[in-house]
């Protein structure tokens, strides 16, 4: 009988053992948390990206009234960047171009006022977490782009400025395939004040400032 109890206490251990390798016990990850491999998120990626970008426009002419306006426009482009997964908490960079028409426009006396960024582009880290093949991500860097502002009476009269400024936003990406990832981010562009000369009259010389925000969706290859 001692015996036969040694044996029966020996493989209800195994059995339990088994059963709790099975379910991931043994792991010593919680079954709530299961970061990606350190290989999910690593590497080199390029990609496209498209969405929407509104804001405020400030407008200082020369005679020193100022004028606030909302601004509004696509954005197309392209991103490129790296990632180095450790262990679930991921760490990268990123940079992206766009092209854009978050202006404004409006009449003037004798014809149609218009300024706004033509295109700008960022250079940014990302810090994010990964829960299985979902990361949600926080990201911040330099922002650049160009500006115009034109003044149409029948004969179009066009200058523009290179903005510099800052950006910060958050998004959340998630993998379709170990190499196609697709994604939401949300963006704040501030591109500063920048000074536009020789418009004709009655706009003059003003300063413009751009600050806009972007929502908008990619689709990442992973390299």
């Amino acid at each position: 009988m001692k015996r036969i109890g040694i044996m029966l206490s020996a493989i209800l251990s195994l059995t339990s053992a088994a059963q709790a390798a099975d379910l991931g016990w043994n792991s010593g990850a919680s079954p709530m948390y299961s970061p990606t491999p350190a290989s999910g998120w690593s590497g080199f990626y390029a990609g496209v990206s498209g969405g929407y970008g509104w804001g405020t426009q400030t407008v200082t002419p020369a005679p020193g009234a100022q004028a606030t306006n909302n601004t509004g426009g696509w954005s197309l482009g392209g991103q490129a960047g790296y990632n180095m997964d450790m262990g679930g908490f991921i760490l990268g960079a990123e940079g992206d171009l766009q092209w854009t028409n978050v202006n404004f426009s409006e009449a003037v006396p004798g014809g149609t006022f218009k300024t706004g960024i033509d295109f700008y582009g960022t250079l940014r880290g990302r810090a994010g977490m990964s829960f299985g093949q979902v990361m949600p991500y926080v990201t911040g860097g330099i922002a650049a782009g160009r500006g115009s502002a034109s003044y149409d009476n029948g004969v179009v009269t066009s200058q523009s400025a290179t903005h510099m400024g800052w950006t910060a936003g958050v998004g959340l990406e998630a993998q379709a395939t170990s190499n196609i990832s697709i994604k939401a981010e949300y963006l704040y562009v501030d591109l500063g004040t920048q000074t536009y000369s020789g418009l004709p009259a009655p706009i003059g010389n003003i300063d413009a400032s751009q600050r806009f925000s972007v929502v908008r969706a990619g689709l990442n290859y992973k390299f």
